[in-house]
């Protein structure tokens, strides 16, 4: 689904930097379409890069609790 947001994201973009000349109802619906495409690859964009940033502080966190429990059993 990503990609597939990719390729039209970039679809929309060349025909907004094309030199053709396009009714202004069209160009804005363009710039709409793009605009809500730029915010939901960013979304999906920070929910990866969420997981990749949490899941090593997670293992972290688990490593530490770990070594506290056997400080504690000592």
């Amino acid at each position: 689904m990503k990609k597939i947001i990719q390729k039209i994201s970039r679809a929309l973009q060349v025909v907004l930097m094309a030199p053709i000349k396009l009714p202004v109802k069209a160009l804005n619906i363009i710039k709409y379409i793009s605009l809500g495409l730029g915010v939901v690859e960013t979304v999906l964009d920070d929910k990866d890069k969420k997981g990749e940033v949490e899941s090593p502080l997670a293992d972290q966190l688990l490593i530490d609790k770990e070594k506290e429990v056997q400080d504690e059993r000592q």
